[in-house]
């Protein structure tokens, strides 16, 4: 059947929005790296000339190479007990019934609509009253009650795409609960588990707001270096690290969704 012409029309303009959309959004990104290559400190357009200069010293500042490892050290603990804690959350609510079930679960979300600096500010209270200093525990545990969400929403996404007549199956078969879950449930969610510690290993390195009061000098993450310097320095450095940012994030996002669905795991088309 043949489109009528109020429905090609609504189309394209619904296709020039979602471009005109995008092209906003990418503008700044654009900009970021005319910045990163230009030879000048100061942005010129179209830049007079090219080079690597910036990149090499981002890479080369001390703070930064500090920075950089406390944030691999930080996400990796922080997005794997965010896997652990969110999976298993994730299973609790969507196989059982309890009393405050959506209590529970407006709880485990609600990092979405708090402001982060308000999370960093309650841990940075918190960790003073109990007489910690601002190490990697405390920076880890506000990390990984602001990335909870995320994995929590893709291993939930990921049951409810699962086929139970699976499980069902397997039990049938004699196999108990534990062996169910181990040999039948947790291989057919590592899509689900992959991705969501991924978005957590993302979102905890590249977290600012709520980092900025619960690290210290020794413990900062690349962030918080990024901000330090920027209050001292005014040179592209800052746009080089951006893009090597948007490169890496774009690169592990899109190799996520080659191996691993994500718009499956994330719900955005349904399952045949």
């Amino acid at each position: 059947m043949p489109r009528l012409p109020s429905q090609w029309r609504l189309r394209l303009l619904g296709g020039v929005t979602v471009s005109a959309i995008l092209g906003f959004l990418l503008l700044p990104a654009l900009v970021v790296t005319l910045a990163a290559f230009n030879s000048r400190a100061i942005l010129s357009f179209p830049p007079e000339s090219w080079s690597w200069r910036w990149f090499v010293k981002a890479l080369a500042y001390d703070d930064f190479q500090a920075g950089f490892r406390n944030g691999l050290i930080v996400t990796g603990w922080a997005s794997s007990i965010a896997l652990v804690v969110g999976a298993a959350f994730a299973l609790a609510l969507d196989r059982y019934e309890f009393r405050f079930k959506r209590t529970l679960e407006a709880v485990l979300l609600s990092p979405l609509v708090v402001p982060h600096f308000t999370v960093g500010l309650g841990f940075l209270i918190l960790a003073a009253q109990l007489g910690m200093a601002r190490g990697y525990a405390v920076i880890v545990a506000c990390h990984v009650v602001l990335v909870l969400p995320f994995v929590l929403r893709s291993v939930y996404i990921s049951l409810r795409n699962l086929d139970p007549r699976l499980e069902l199956a397997a039990a049938s078969l004699g196999a108990p609960p534990h062996r169910v879950l181990t040999t039948v449930t947790l291989p057919l969610l590592v899509p689900g588990l992959v991705s969501g510690w991924l978005f957590a290993a993302i979102l905890s390195f590249n977290e600012f707001t709520a980092s900025l009061f619960v690290t210290a000098q020794r413990t900062q993450t690349l962030p918080v270096a990024l901000y330090n310097y920027v209050r001292e320095y005014a040179d592209p450095s800052m746009a080089a690290i951006s893009v090597m940012y948007i490169v890496v994030t774009a690169t592990l996002l899109i190799l996520a969704n080659v191996f691993l669905g994500l718009a499956k795991v994330l719900n955005v088309e349904h399952p045949r």
